[in-house]
């Protein structure tokens, strides 16, 4: 996670690779109890796995529109993928991504 960006920035799955078979998204990272109702926590890893889901689960252009609206966020939106210093709060950043969505 530390290599791309911070905690909060990696998304991951356990990918089963038997046809139906079960399989297991996640944001990369600790809970970060310290952080608890600040809203200072970056969400764009848990909104990644989201994407890695849907495409996984057969919805790529999905899955697609997702990444493409969190790379226009990160891009252009936010000064710092760290916690706290994004320039908007966590539940700031998840609105910015579901405008990016609606922007297509």
């Amino acid at each position: 996670a530390m290599i791309q960006g911070g905690m909060g920035v990696a998304a991951g799955g356990n990918i089963n690779p038997d046809a139906g078979g079960t399989s297991m998204f996640e944001p990369m990272g600790g809970s970060a109890p310290k952080y608890t109702g600040q809203n200072v926590i970056n969400p764009i890893a848990a909104i990644s796995a989201m994407a890695m889901l849907l495409e996984q689960t057969g919805h790529e252009q999905a899955g697609a529109r997702v990444l493409d609206a969190v790379q226009k966020v990160t891009g252009t939106k936010m000064k710092s993928q760290a916690a706290g210093k994004m320039g908007h709060g966590t539940t700031e950043i998840g609105d910015l991504v579901v405008e990016a969505l609606g922007s297509k």
